[in-house]
């Protein structure tokens, strides 16, 4: 047997130290959730998914580049990149994904299993699937909320409502959960002034929420 020596020791060490410098690793989705929203329109609830996942990658968040949420049966892809998705802190851990995925005006999103893809910058690759099963109909009736007088009234069988109130551009301001669906507007500590109110209605064992219009505060 022939130990290598001098040289030659310190070329295999150099090899080597290449070999590990050029390791690529591929990011990771740790987690992640599909919720269904059913957003208010003139022709009736509109739905969309809240989509996002729990995402790692050994150089940084900012070194992922896009994520991508395919339904391979009915042969759907959505594609959001590092500009495109909303992105979120909780607990240290980072979150990113999107409120808005959706599909053409009047067809229904479908449900089953969806495929997630995240690829980092380097184009390294992770996927993982989810299954969704929200029912194909509203189980419960869309909210309603009405501010008349410096009063609300919310008419919701939703086990969660929260109002959220805006700005006039529509930028999140802050948000309350209703411990009663009438009362006061000014006892909810609500910003004023040229403010919009809506109502984020919650059924969190099913995954599905509601958005009204905001309506103005006055």
């Amino acid at each position: 047997m022939r130990i290598k020596t001098g040289a030659g020791l310190a070329a295999v060490v150099l090899l080597a130290g290449i070999a590990l410098s050029c390791a690529r690793s591929e990011p990771r989705i740790v987690f992640g959730y599909i919720g269904l929203v059913y957003y208010q329109q003139a022709e009736g609830a509109q739905e969309r998914f809240t989509f996002f996942v729990l995402a790692e990658d050994d150089e940084g968040i900012d070194h992922l580049s896009d994520l991508f949420l395919y339904h391979d049966r009915e042969q759907l892809r959505w594609h959001l990149n590092s500009n495109d998705w909303i992105r979120h802190e909780q607990d240290g851990r980072t979150w990113i994904g999107s409120r808005a995925i959706s599909v053409a005006p009047g067809e229904t999103l479908p449900r089953g299993v969806f495929r997630a893809v995240l690829v980092n910058q380097g184009g390294e690759r992770s996927e993982r699937n989810f299954t969704f099963d929200a029912p194909e109909t509203p189980r419960l009736p869309f909210p309603t909320l009405a501010i008349d007088e410096g009063y609300f009234t919310v008419n919701s069988l939703y086990p969660v409502n929260r109002l959220v109130a805006h700005d006039a551009q529509g930028n999140f301001m802050s948000m309350v959960e209703l411990t009663s669906l009438t009362g006061a507007v000014a006892g909810l500590g609500l910003p004023g002034g040229g403010v919009l109110i809506a109502l984020w209605a919650e059924d969190p064992p099913n995954f599905t929420s509601a958005f009204t219009d905001a309506v103005p505060l006055r």
